[in-house]
């Protein structure tokens, strides 16, 4: 784990060997669409297995072929993915091959090219907020402010616990959420090292957008 990841006390690096082979091969400017997507998915997943490891259990009593014995479920609350659109999506079905269970919610947001801000275009998660757990899905994590502006969003219609998931995030990005959202937990597969005058992560792995869905 990077020296700058001990500065903040709200992000966990998912530190899996098959994460960092996968991570290092979607890095990769020669990776094709088909195997991108692939990866993204597969390091998804991965990391969803990490992010829900906290998940609250509940007694749960099963017949097995010979005879009854306790088994334990998932309690509480249902946990609801929002990818923010467009490249979040690439994250969902790996997510929910863990969890087929959750729901799942958009938010639409991009980032201006000259402010570097997120502007809001699209909203949509379960009405019973309060009662969900989130996770927002977002293969970068850059400057924050997308990450910081959906969790707003969330919050505003009162959800209380919410979970970041990234591929690659940029110190600045973290801090950024830190700051804005001390409560929300990161999860990603590496902290890179910083973001370049255009607000790209570098070394980072390009537009994830872009390489996703075979845009330019």
């Amino acid at each position: 784990m990077p020296t700058t990841a001990r500065a903040f006390p709200n992000l966990t690096v998912v530190a899996h060997p098959l994460v960092a082979h996968k991570l290092t091969l979607l890095r990769n400017r020669a990776t094709p669409t088909k195997v991108f997507k692939e990866l993204v998915d597969e390091i998804a997943m991965l990391m969803a297995y990490e992010a829900t490891a906290d998940l609250s259990l509940e007694p749960a009593p099963v017949e097995t072929p010979l005879e009854r014995t306790d088994g334990w479920q998932v309690s509480g609350k249902k946990l609801t993915l929002v990818p923010i659109l467009r490249a979040g999506l690439g994250m969902v079905d790996g997510v929910l091959r863990l969890v087929p269970s959750a729901r799942v919610g958009h938010i639409g947001l991009y980032r201006d090219h000259d402010t570097l801000e997120p502007v809001d275009y699209y909203f949509k998660v379960p009405a019973d907020a309060p009662e969900r757990d989130f996770l927002i899905l977002d293969p970068m994590l850059a400057t924050g402010g997308s990450a910081a502006s959906a969790i707003a969003s969330l919050k505003r219609v009162g959800a209380s616990r919410v979970r970041l998931l990234c591929l690659v995030a940029a110190p600045e990005g973290v801090a950024r959420l830190q700051a804005a959202h001390p409560d929300v937990h990161i999860f990603c597969a590496a902290l890179d090292r910083e973001l370049n005058a255009n607000g790209y992560i570098l070394p980072g792995l390009g537009d994830a957008g872009d390489r996703l869905f075979g845009t330019r």
